[in-house]
């Protein structure tokens, strides 16, 4: 027990070790035995360390980051809707990640070929790229043409100049889908600048530069593939300011304007509803349900002095008089339902 015990002189070397370096009173307490390696333990010398890569510093901070894959989910769902509006299937496109890399990270793990189209983005300084992978281009370019549902071979070559307007189409629709995305942080104006298919001969920064890469996965039945947005980080550097928690709640608390109002009412005042009317409820067996015949009366326990049921879209809406109106069935609204639930129990 008793050369387990440190000495005064060890004491002190121990203490001086730890004031000039962890790695020396690391192996100080190796060398004192098993009694000191509690007591360095217990005054912090393994610190936890975290590993920081000089080749890809992060530019953008997390809670820019987090903003970035908010917003984009939010794009990711209006441009699924639209494409499969513009192909008349079901394509789900899902944000795959936001991630942070050097620009030559980026080129090495794109495909040759491959569709990358160089993007314009008015007032943001630089150009963007939006790369749209062969693997789920070709199958929307057949679908586009006419093809079945049945996945065909994939193709290995660039793209024609007929596939090239067809292509045009799908990137207009995710600039236009883009903008509105990024309309609460700033209005940009997005334009292809050129497509190319060799990621080599595309140089919008210097290797070593930073870039955010948004990643979203596109599903088109059973064929899957990836579309990648890629932002140079200088290009956000005049608005990371915008890209914060607070600035989004501000945009989200934002008071809906007269004319917003008018424009949601217009497309409401236009939108059909099912109405339905409810004569009378009675039971009946199968028996009898089945022996109905051409012509039988089925009687009720109503009055034909009490109110009718309205509903709207199955919901009880109005107490209504069933009558006629210029030789035509009809009901004469006599009430207005407060308490929906309490009235599709009567």
């Amino acid at each position: 027990m008793g050369e387990d015990v440190l000495s005064q002189a060890e004491v002190e070397c121990l203490l001086s070790a730890i004031a000039s370096g962890g790695e020396a009173a690391a192996g100080l307490a190796a060398a004192a035995g098993p009694a000191a390696r509690p007591a360095a333990a217990s005054k912090g010398i393994r610190a936890q360390i975290t590993p920081y890569d000089f080749k890809r510093p992060e530019r953008v901070g997390k809670e820019q980051m987090r903003a970035l894959q908010t917003l984009h989910e939010g794009f990711s769902r209006n441009f699924s809707a639209g494409l499969s509006a513009m192909l008349r299937s079901v394509v789900e496109v899902k944000l795959a990640g936001v991630d942070q890399l050097t620009y030559s990270e980026f080129v090495l793990g794109r495909e040759n070929p491959t569709c990358l189209n160089l993007l314009s983005a008015e007032p943001l300084a630089g150009r963007l790229i939006l790369e749209i992978n062969p693997s789920i281009l070709y199958p929307i370019i057949d679908r586009l043409l006419g093809g079945g549902h049945e996945p065909s071979p994939q193709a290995r070559r660039p793209l024609t100049q007929i596939e090239r307007l067809l292509v045009r189409r799908i990137t207009d629709l995710f600039l236009a889908e883009l903008v509105q995305a990024w309309r609460n942080v700033i209005e940009l104006t997005l334009e292809v600048v050129r497509v190319e298919s060799n990621p080599q001969l595309v140089q919008i920064v210097p290797p070593n530069e930073v870039v955010v890469l948004v990643r979203f996965e596109i599903a088109l039945g059973e064929t899957h593939g990836m579309l990648n947005l890629c932002i140079p980080c200088k290009a956000m550097e005049g608005i990371s300011d915008r890209l914060s928690a607070s600035r989004w709640v501000a945009c989200g608390q934002r008071k809906a304007s007269e004319e917003s109002v008018q424009q949601i009412g217009r497309v409401l005042r236009s939108s059909p509803l099912e109405i339905k009317v409810r004569l009378a409820r009675t039971p009946i067996s199968t028996k009898e349900l089945i022996a109905l015949q051409v012509g039988d009366i089925i009687t009720t326990q109503k009055d034909i002095r009490n109110p009718i049921l309205v509903t709207v879209e199955g919901v009880p809406k109005f107490r209504a008089m069933a009558g006629s109106f210029k030789g035509h069935k009809a009901f004469q609204v006599v009430e207005v339902i407060d308490d929906p639930a309490s009235a599709a129990c009567q």
